[in-house]
């Protein structure tokens, strides 16, 4: 995880420059503004990153003598089928259509978002998965 906070640090500094010779070349404050508030969020993850990497165990990232094979691993656990993401989708389909052609569109898509948001939370929790 060193590597990953000198990386964001290093991302940091170069939006700062950037954004002072925008700011000073443009003098646009929209487009400064979203250049400092980039170097902000750089420098929280970058530093949160750094100070991670001094608690956690070494990874083969952080080892110059490091093969590709030793980070090898279980990633985690993805569920195997779910229809959730399907209700959701279409939830969120309809719901921005609403926003376009009329807000009474909501009344469906709400019921629908709701419940493939409730579903996909509790999906292990009931049915033939519960053991997993």
């Amino acid at each position: 995880m060193k590597v990953q906070g000198k990386m964001f640090l290093w991302l940091a500094l170069f939006i700062l420059i950037m954004a002072i010779v925008y700011g000073l070349w443009s003098k646009e404050p929209a487009g400064t503004t979203a250049l400092f508030l980039g170097f902000g969020l750089s420098v929280m993850i970058g530093y949160y990153l750094a100070f991670t990497a001094r608690r956690v165990d070494q990874l083969a990232q952080d080892n110059k003598e490091a093969d590709v094979a030793d980070e090898a691993g279980e990633v985690g656990f993805f569920a195997p089928h779910s229809w959730q993401p399907l209700a959701l989708g279409v939830g969120g389909a309809l719901g921005f259509m609403g926003v376009i052609f009329g807000w009474w569109l909501l009344y469906f898509s709400a019921p629908l978002l709701l419940i493939g948001l409730w579903g996909w939370v509790f999906e292990f929790y009931h049915g033939a998965n519960r053991t997993q």
